[in-house]
């Protein structure tokens, strides 16, 4: 029977200490097929918009398709900037599963991949979070890395407007209690930066929003948005101070303007970027030392929804697989 998760059960159902687990078990069986494809529409006076389709294959397992569109200016219309669907399919027959809220599975599967790479690279006592950018992801960042780092006690958040950084410190005001995080809001991105030892980046600039030079030893630099080859959230300075990571080269590296722009000038070079296949599979160390700066590039992917959408159908009982034959 074809289950129809909305998206307040699809939050409920994934938990960041199950759905992390479950991407790192992914990264580490990986997929037999995925591939991207993104088309825009840019109208006169506004900015761009984005509709992404995002299928991956487990053979013999599972396959499923996220399509998920991506309006910046939806907030002038009390909409939500991301919106969509996942659709997920029986690998052995090709029987509809599942379809779920694509806006809710984005957010979560998002912050736990963060989190997962936090758990390779981040220090085990970090004390003080920064997050630039206060948009629907940002809460569910600065959660899923205190669940990897429950040592974070003081979270610092910077955003162009400050009415919506205040309101991101409200709407968090419940979970920093029961946690003891205490929060405060920075006037300036370099203010927020420069105290932290998580910094988490998650807006659609198209400058650099973290500079190299604003980097403590020991800082790991997560950085979330700048999903388009334009854009940009940190300057080649991080880049030269840090060992370099990604979800995956099919993605970050190829469509990210952190990664894919100063790889196609030079400025770095493939052998110098690890992966989170590579990590789970242990062939190559995360965190080296204690003073080392890392860098993780988010890009998404339709092998992470895979692995989320699977995760979320695992935890509930109203979806069951057709018979085999």
């Amino acid at each position: 029977m074809l289950r129809n998760v909305d998206a307040d059960e699809t939050q409920r159902l994934l938990d960041y200490p199950g759905l992390i687990d479950a991407l790192d078990a992914m990264y580490r069986a990986g997929v037999n097929a995925v591939t991207r494809m993104v088309l825009h529409e840019t109208l006169p006076g506004q900015k761009q918009n984005d509709w992404l389709i995002l299928p991956a294959w487990q053979y013999g397992k599972n396959f499923g398709v996220k399509l998920v569109s991506v309006f910046p200016e939806n907030q002038q219309r009390g909409l939500a900037s991301i919106l969509g669907i996942y659709a997920l399919f029986d690998g052995t027959s090709g029987t509809p599963l599942a379809v779920m809220d694509g806006a809710a599975l984005t957010l979560r599967k998002t912050a736990a991949n963060s989190a997962l790479a936090a758990r390779y690279l981040a220090r085990k006592n970090v004390r003080r979070m920064a997050m630039l950018g206060a948009g629907a992801l940002a809460p569910h960042l600065v959660m899923a890395h205190c669940n990897v780092r429950p040592s974070i006690e003081h979270l610092t958040i910077w955003n162009r407007s400050r009415d919506n950084a205040e309101a991101m410190a409200k709407r968090l005001a419940g979970e920093a209690a029961t946690r003891h995080l205490a929060i405060a809001i920075a006037d300036t991105a370099e203010a927020a930066v420069r105290d932290a030892d998580i910094v988490s980046a998650a807006t659609m600039s198209k400058q650099p929003v973290v500079l190299g030079d604003w980097l403590r030893p020991g800082t790991h630099l997560d950085l979330v948005g700048a999903f388009r080859p334009d854009m940009r959230e940190t300057d080649d300075a991080a880049l030269a101070r840090s060992r370099i990571f990604c979800d995956a080269r099919f993605t970050a590296a190829a469509e990210c303007g952190d990664l894919c722009e100063p790889l196609a000038r030079g400025f770095i070079d493939d052998k110098d970027l690890t992966d989170l296949f590579q990590l789970a599979r242990r062939e190559r160390p995360g965190r080296k030392t204690a003073d080392e700066i890392t860098l993780f590039k988010s890009g998404g992917g339709g092998h992470e929804d895979l692995a989320t959408a699977q995760y979320l159908v695992s935890k509930t009982d109203h979806v069951s697989k057709p018979a085999q034959t």
